[in-house]
């Protein structure tokens, strides 16, 4: 487990990883201007040998809103040590894949309740009545 998520971790090997790395904004004090620090992990969800077909097309309809041309990108600069943010960036990619393969709860059917069925009908006949009382009278 990580303190990302409750779900477990879909290991991701390193060659589908491809990185980039730039110097951060965050900690580092006087060595923040010279070393490349902060990571970019992208990763085509498309060209995966990990998944299969079921899993790629659940996980491409769940993370719609992070792809971008068929690839995640995840930013990580939180810590001063590259390794560190490249570890963080593995973790994150991780458990948002293993999130996004949680299959989907059945739904359960149920019937409105009694009151809810009377509270509707009662807001109708109040609608009605303030909607009568806007009409001119003839």
């Amino acid at each position: 487990m990580n303190k990302h998520s409750k779900a477990p971790r879909t290991a991701v090997p390193e060659r589908e990883m491809s990185w980039r790395f730039s110097r951060s904004s965050g900690p580092g004090g006087q060595s923040v201007n010279t070393t490349d620090s902060r990571v970019e992990l992208v990763w085509r969800l498309a060209d995966t040998t990990v998944l299969s077909h079921e899993e790629k097309t659940l996980a491409t309809i769940r993370l719609r809103g992070r792809l971008v041309n068929g690839a995640i990108t995840i930013a990580a600069s939180q810590y001063k040590s590259q390794h560190r943010n490249r570890e963080d960036a593995k973790v994150r990619l991780e458990s948002l894949l293993a999130k996004a393969l949680v299959p989907p709860r059945p739904r359960n059917a149920t019937k409105p309740s009694k009151g809810a069925r009377q509270r509707r009908l009662d807001d109708k006949k109040h609608r009605g009545a303030t909607k009568r009382l806007r009409q001119r009278p003839e």
